[in-house]
């Protein structure tokens, strides 16, 4: 090999090396991202019975100035610890994959859940800390205890009990932002509290009308959920959080060491538009937490207004039947009035025909069949034979006139019978007939 080959390949290694120094040097931070995690003894380890205090810090993790999103630092657990296949870049799924403690997602919530962001980030007023630009950090977190509930995509409650699984601290990029350089997952061990540690927990009981409650946002879309934290409970006892008395619940949930409880709430979708009361109510003190929640897109709507409105068949049948009760009392009414002046016209008419009967009794007239008096003249006498005498008439309704009896009376006629006398009356009967 000639000089000028060996100043080449020489030439060739050296530059070679430089470029792998330069790669090396700059490999970025964040591929070894790191949590630890120190409770009150400084291991990472809380208490299965009461909210613990811990301090998480993290190394290593890929920070993006002025990028969008950052990292959420939760409590949870996760079906492949030692894996990594519950890790959202690799399809993990919550609710299935993976489960956390809910809170609000805002700089002032119960300690459950932490949010950073990147540095420059516009979000940044609203996180609980900022990532440096090494990709280190630290907060402060709570861990509620060795029991709680967390809420699927689908609304479903399920209750994760870190005594049988193992549960610990969760980081995952924020707002949706799936990073897998800033994906970990740190065990955290539960001890039996101490014998000084619990009664101390046990003697903060919840002050009378303290407790509070808090929702991550006063509007939420019907079929999702409405994550909300109270406070002010007696430590240990059981809380159980309602929508609108019993649409939907939660719990129990056991209140930690500062009397503070958090979960989901799920809001359905048949539900109606507007504004719903969240309760939390807590077991053994009996204190009760309300506040109001904005909910639309509900289905229900409609159905809910209809329900008090009667079917249009049952007015029409109703307004019917008042019809047919005001037609029936009219023709009542006008029919007793009919009868009333028929039983008068009648009395009267019987008054009048008894007035004419007894005025002709008193006249000494027959009353005739309709009640009037007849007024013809009693019907004339028959003229009598020639030669007769002209008779005496009577009056009417007095006995026959009898004439008295002349020298004449026993003569006699031609045959033996006696001849009336020219000057002596003649007797009349009662219809006028001689005799």
């Amino acid at each position: 090999m000639n000089p000028l080959t060996r100043r080449l390949a020489a030439l060739s290694t050296a530059l070679t090396l430089t470029v792998a120094g330069v790669v090396v040097a700059g490999a970025p931070a964040w591929a070894a991202g790191t949590v630890t995690v120190a409770g009150p003894e400084g291991a990472a380890s809380a208490s299965p019975d009461y909210a613990t205090d811990v301090t998480v810090s993290g190394s290593g993790f890929q920070s993006i100035p002025n990028g969008f999103g950052g990292i959420y630092v939760l409590f949870g657990w996760v079906d492949d610890p030692s894996g990594g296949s519950w890790r959202p870049s690799a399809g993990g799924v919550v609710g299935a994959d993976y489960r956390y403690v809910p809170d609000a997602e805002s700089a002032d919530n119960n300690g459950y859940q932490r949010f950073l962001a990147f540095p420059g980030s516009q979000t940044e007023s609203s996180a609980n800390g900022t990532l440096g630009a090494d990709g280190s950090w630290s907060v402060s977190m709570v861990i509620p205890g060795a029991v709680f509930e967390s809420q699927d995509r689908e609304g479903n409650v399920t209750e994760v009990d870190c005594r049988r699984v193992t549960c610990g601290i969760i980081t995952i990029g924020a707002h949706g932002v799936k990073n897998a350089n800033n994906e970990t997952f740190t065990p955290v061990s539960f001890a039996a509290a101490s014998a000084t540690e619990a009664p101390a927990a046990a003697s903060a009981p919840a002050a009378a009308g303290a407790v509070r409650v808090g929702v991550e946002s006063a509007a939420v879309t019907a079929g999702t959920s409405i994550v909300f934290t109270g406070q002010g409970f007696t430590p240990g006892e059981q809380v159980v959080a309602s929508l609108d008395g019993g649409l939907t619940a939660v719990g129990p949930l056991t209140a930690g060491a500062q009397g503070e409880v958090a979960a989901a709430l799920p809001v359905p979708r048949e539900i109606r538009d507007g504004t719903h009361l969240v309760t939390l109510r807590g077991a053994g003190s009996g204190a009760v937490a309300e506040t109001e929640v904005a909910v639309s897109g509900g289905t229900a709507v409609a159905a809910v207004s209809d329900a008090p409105t009667a079917p249009t068949w049952v007015l029409v049948l109703l307004l019917a039947c008042i019809a047919l009760s005001v037609a029936l009392i009219i023709t009542s009414i006008v029919t007793a009035i009919v009868r009333a002046r028929t039983r008068r016209r009648a009395k009267r008419k019987r008054a009048a025909a008894a007035t004419v009967r007894t005025d002709a009794v008193a006249a000494g007239t027959p009353a005739t069949p309709g009640g009037a008096s007849s007024g013809a003249a009693p019907p004339p006498a028959a003229p009598a034979p020639a030669g007769a005498a002209h008779p005496v008439v009577a009056s009417a309704g007095t006995a026959s006139a009898i004439a008295a009896p002349s020298a004449a009376a026993n003569d006699t006629g031609p045959v033996g019978q006696p001849v009336a006398s020219p000057d002596a009356p003649t007797e009349l009967l009662p219809t006028g007939t001689p005799r």
